[in-house]
């Protein structure tokens, strides 16, 4: 490295020390927090193994990993650690990839390589002359990154590195962060402040945060993103905003991330003045080669589109008589010289109400399995509805053997509490990745599907709605940041467990005291649950406010839709209350796997967290738990909040621990995450109790105010209302 460039790099991570000594911790520096090592001996000893860093090759991303590497090393060890052209006499940490000569290498095996994949990488502690060496081997350039910030991370959390040996890939092409952000930088149902896109000041102004985005999503392993709302706007199309986008790709390409654009289908007509918009006219399609081609003169490693199509009025092949098939392949075939791809939701409904709106996206996708391009893959949320605090699985997950599917997560809390509660989504995101499907037999997990192994798929995906925003610690709820982290873990490796990310994501954030660390992994693992209790128990869904989707609002009828309305999900009435989707009712257990349908089917052994999804019972119908459904819900919404009480408690105990300022910040939400899910019980009993006409049971709190008082609230400013142009 010249002279000036380690000047340069000095200077720059000195700056980083300086401000972060300076500045209050605030949480903006995420989980990529390289302060000292706190143990004297354990940091000695790393500094014994390693003395030097020897670096082979060059690239942009491999100068990211060497600066990341000398960034974490210097905070972490407390002193610069010197960069040689060779091992010579010292004890080295040697970075390359696997097809350059790198020193040591002769000591990976050929099954070793055999194992290494396309991103992956290879942490080997090595001998040489007697010396022991650190090896990080890359099967590319973002293989050499990520082993990296795994290193880094391993040497945060205190790992030994005797005998370290970690051999490890993606299992998941496609790591991808959607931004619901739009070019006004509004961002729809975000809680954590503005869009951090500034495209009125692009290209020529580029925040630090951009790079600091980058870093913390290579850091967790995504490799893409979507900087463009899904409700899109085609004016991002024009030549002006291609720049602003050339921008940010520039500034993620050193951490191998892959810039993507969501595509209004009706751009030809608004941008190229076309007539029509239709994915069969010649001249349409011939629009999009050229667009495409503009792109990629602008961003040659560009993605490809997400598109939201014929759904909530957006525009798409359906306008025209066409398929879901027809428009996504128009868009493949435009980007598949250039290697891109199209990402198709299947977060669709028609505006006429069908029997059940849980029902379509399969009805519509199913019976064009096959027929879609190779460099297509259908994007498909968790769940049937949209984002609920808990569904069963999408039905299809498993139904589209001969096509791509990848899912979609939320990672920011649409119907979850929004920005304030602390909700360890790593519990949701396990339970539905884990889920059976049963299509190949027991043991056929939603996971094995979105990896591509069930079905032999050759793209795999898996896309989270982001949190991120303008907020100084990026996520607004500071423990939104481990939701943000737990789906890049994810996405790299759907079959990890959610015990696993609340431990390293803990550890990362707040150091390695033993208190703090299981005070957090406990408010994390016991929060999930808690929210569904306190919202929507037992199978309940869709029960929130209107527009703005806040709070409670089981008793929303009077909407254009009637699937807008709460009513049409839990019909309830003086006979009981549920969604009876059995073979009495909508059917809609016919679209899953028959041994998946079996063991929801029959009320009497039907999973309590999916009773009331999928049948309509009596309010006095008993339960397992040896309590009828009334008296059931009332102890749910009782449990929530009791959870949530005492996860503010825990939180405070361990005060003296946590520094004052992310104490305070995590403090006042838990406050209010307390007083909202007392006002969820309470609103929601007092509404259904008007059609129980049954007290609550004896030693649980009964509503504060009468159903009126709930009725009558308003929040015409509650975030993430939808913006209107």
């Amino acid at each position: 490295m010249a002279i000036h460039q380690k000047t340069t790099l000095l200077f720059w991570a000195l700056s980083f020390f300086f401000q972060a000594t300076l500045l209050a911790e605030d949480g903006y520096r995420l989980w990529l927090r390289y302060d000292k090592i706190a143990d004297e001996s354990t940091r000695l000893a790393y500094l014994e193994q390693l003395e030097q860093i020897v670096i082979v090759g060059n690239g942009p991303i491999l100068s990211a990993a060497r600066q990341e590497l000398s960034l974490g090393l210097a905070g972490l060890l407390g002193q610069f650690i010197p960069e040689a052209p060779s091992i010579s006499q010292k004890r080295s940490l040697i970075l390359g990839m696997a097809n350059q000569a790198t020193p040591g290498e002769g000591q990976i095996n050929q099954a070793e390589k055999d194992a290494l994949q396309r991103e992956g990488f290879i942490l080997k502690q090595i001998a040489i002359d007697g010396k022991k060496h650190l090896l990080v081997l890359g099967k590319d350039e973002q293989g050499v990154l990520y082993g990296t910030f795994r290193l880094l991370q391993l040497l945060q959390r205190c790992q030994p590195l005797d005998g370290l040996y970690l051999n490890d890939y993606p299992k998941v092409q496609h790591r991808i962060l959607n931004h619901w952000d739009n070019l006004d930088r509004t961002v729809e149902r975000g809680y954590a402040g503005f869009s951090i896109w500034d495209w009125h000041q692009l290209p020529e102004f580029l925040y630090p945060q951009y790079t600091d985005y980058a870093r913390a999503n290579a850091s967790i392993g995504i490799n893409g993103a979507v900087v463009t709302n899904v409700n899109a706007n085609s004016l991002v199309f024009r030549p002006d905003y291609l720049q602003k986008a050339a921008a940010l790709a520039d500034v993620f390409r050193p951490y191998g991330i892959k810039l993507y654009l969501t595509a209004r289908f009706s751009a030809p007509i608004e941008l190229g003045g076309l007539p029509t918009a239709d994915p069969l006219n010649v001249q349409v399609q011939d629009w999009w080669k050229q667009k495409v081609e503009e792109i990629y003169q602008y961003i040659p490693d560009f993605g490809g589109f997400l598109v939201k199509a014929n759904s909530e009025g957006q525009p798409g092949p359906q306008d025209y008589g066409r398929n879901h098939a027809d428009g996504a392949n128009m868009l493949a075939d435009a980007l598949a010289p250039y290697g891109g791809i199209v990402m198709w939701r299947a977060f669709v409904y028609s505006h006429e109400v069908p029997d059940d709106r849980s029902k379509q996206a399969y009805h519509e996708f199913v019976p064009l399995d096959g027929s879609f391009r190779a460099n297509v893959l259908i994007q498909v949320k968790n769940g049937p509805i949209d984002f609920q605090p808990r569904e069963p699985i999408h039905p299809l997950f498993g139904a589209m053997p001969n096509t791509p599917v990848m899912m979609e997560f939320q990672i920011t809390k649409e119907y979850l509490g929004q920005g304030t509660h602390l909700v360890g989504l790593a519990n949701l995101y396990e339970e539905v990745l884990q889920t059976d499907t049963h299509v190949k037999g027991t043991g056929s997990t939603v996971a094995q599907v979105i990896d591509g192994s069930l079905h032999g798929y050759e793209r795999t995906g898996m896309a989270g709605v982001a949190n991120i925003g303008t907020a100084r610690n990026w996520t607004g709820n500071l423990f939104g940041q481990a939701d943000w982290y737990a789906f890049g873990r994810l996405a790299w490796n759907p079959h990890l467990k959610a015990e696993t990310m609340f431990i390293e994501w803990s550890e990362l954030t707040f150091g390695l005291d033993s208190k703090v660390v299981e005070t957090v992994v406990q408010l994390l693992r016991k929060s999930y649950e808690a929210c569904v209790q306190y919202m929507t128990p037992i199978g309940l869904h869709h029960i929130m406010g209107p527009g703005h989707h806040y709070g409670p609002g089981p008793w929303v009828k009077d909407m254009p839709r009637a699937d807008w309305t709460s009513v049409y999900y839990h019909k309830a009435d003086e006979g009981g209350i549920g969604f009876d989707r059995t073979d009495r009712g909508s059917d809609a257990l016919s679209q899953y796997h028959p041994d998946f349908s079996r063991q929801f089917a029959d009320p009497k052994r039907c999973p309590l967290p999916f009773l009331l999804w999928f049948h309509h019972l009596p309010w006095d119908f008993k339960l397992a738990t040896g309590r009828d459904v009334w008296e059931e819900l009332c102890w749910q919404y009782h449990q929530g909040v009791v959870a949530i009480t005492a996860m503010k408690g825990d939180w405070e105990a361990i005060q003296p621990y946590i520094d004052a300022e992310r104490f305070q910040q995590v403090q006042m939400h838990l406050e209010i995450q307390e007083k909202e899910a007392k006002w969820w019980r309470d609103a929601c009993l007092a509404y259904f109790q008007s059609f129980s006409k049954r007290d609550v049971p004896n030693g649980l709190e009964k509503p504060a105010h009468e159903l009126e008082f709930y009725e009558s609230l308003s929040f015409p400013y509650a975030p993430g209302i939808r913006p209107r142009w």
